[in-house]
């Protein structure tokens, strides 16, 4: 299992847009992806569970990735944690 704890750094936090992008990549994993805030988390490749987490900008998460194969966990770990870095690609402008 990979752990890694992220900022959401986009100006909208976890809103629709951005969920949709974090579903789609996590989707093309075999991996189990999780997403949680404090005591509450989210399936990753739900985008009704995401949104219900309500997370705005500044939003410490736990992203954790399990699964059976090694190199598809390490690609999805690698793959949502740069998402979230970029900010989901949204520009502020």
């Amino acid at each position: 299992m990979r752990q890694i704890r992220l900022t959401l750094i986009n100006p909208l936090g976890l809103h629709a847009r951005a969920a949709a992008k974090f579903v789609d990549a996590a989707k093309a994993f075999s991996a189990q992806i999780t997403i949680q805030i404090g005591d509450r988390s989210a399936n990753g490749k739900s985008i009704m569970d995401l949104l219900m987490l309500g997370a705005p900008v500044g939003s410490e998460v736990l992203l954790s990735v399990e699964g059976d194969d090694d190199a598809d966990e390490t690609q999805a770990a690698n793959t949502l944690s740069d998402l979230v870095k970029a900010g989901f690609y949204e520009s502020d402008g």
